[in-house]
């Protein structure tokens, strides 16, 4: 959290600045192509990592679908995480987004300007017309970022359980599926730290529709999980993922962060619910 603060008080006539351009170019979406108001968002993401001293490593450009449009999944660990795969994604593209989390500064214009979405989590109907209009944008050739796990809670780089209905637009637009990687991308904001930090984003594979098509969204949601945790084995060395990083996590936490957590002080209902069922961050017996 020390970066995020950080960031926002040496960046304050940046993002005065940015916000006021963004909101001009929205009000002017008219005057403007995709093209360049995507231009203006990285701009906007490149800055923000220059200023909280963040860098990232991209891989697996060459996997991206050259034509058409696509749904990115990738593992979800913090704040950080759109703006790295905005960075490294040269093509427009935009993301499905929590509205709470949606109305910060900079993110509310960014998402305005790529024409979002803000998914409203007790609001049925709602994520219902959401996930239609995701469909058909892109069966209209647009490219989206869509989070399968729904949300982090000190994830760090454990990937949990996968939400089957974030795949509906997916299989029904017949669209590549694209797994993506993330990897630190919860120490910027997270860590308690204004140090230098490096994140990676690796683009996999995509998952074609000729591959899925016999499969329902439950075991679609499960091989894209699966691709994503053998990759991160990979690259961090790991042979169990969940036990190894949560022993990681335990020690990155800030002390004061751990005994709430401990204490299960301030924790979401839901949360206690994975707690229950044994998520790999499961309270450690007294």
């Amino acid at each position: 959290m020390l970066r995020f603060y950080y960031v926002i008080i040496i960046s304050i006539p940046f993002i005065i600045y940015y916000i006021t351009k963004m909101r001009f170019m929205y009000r002017h979406r008219n005057h403007y192509t995709e093209d360049q108001c995507y231009r203006v968002v990285r701009r906007v993401c490149r800055q923000v990592m220059i200023n909280a001293r963040i860098r990232t490593k991209i891989f697996g450009l060459e996997n991206l679908p050259e034509e058409g449009g696509y749904i990115m999944y990738p593992n979800h660990q913090g704040r950080y995480d759109a703006i790295g795969i905005i960075y490294a994604h040269k093509k427009p593209l935009t993301v499905v987004m929590d509205a709470t989390r949606s109305r910060l500064p900079l993110v509310n214009e960014i998402l305005d300007l790529t024409s979002g979405v803000r998914l409203d989590k007790s609001d049925m109907r709602g994520q219902v017309q959401d996930m239609i209009r995701i469909r058909d944008e892109v069966k209209r050739g647009r490219r989206w970022i869509l989070f399968p796990e729904g949300g982090y809670f000190h994830n760090r780089n454990n990937v949990q359980e996968f939400m089957p209905g974030a795949f509906k637009p997916a299989m029904q637009s017949k669209c590549p599926v694209v797994p993506v990687v993330l990897i630190d991308s919860y120490k910027p904001f997270e860590l308690n730290s204004i140090r230098k930090v490096t994140t990676q984003v690796h683009f996999l594979e995509p998952i074609q529709p000729e591959t899925y098509a016999s499969m329902n969204s439950r075991e679609l949601a499960d091989l894209v999980r699966s691709r994503i945790i053998n990759k991160m084995k990979e690259v961090l060395g790991l042979e169990d993922l969940d036990s190894q990083t949560r022993e990681m996590t335990i020690k990155d936490l800030r002390a004061e962060d751990y005994e709430k957590w401990k204490r299960r002080e301030e924790i979401p209902a839901e949360k206690e619910e994975n707690f229950r069922l044994g998520n790999p961050f499961q309270l450690p017996k007294d």
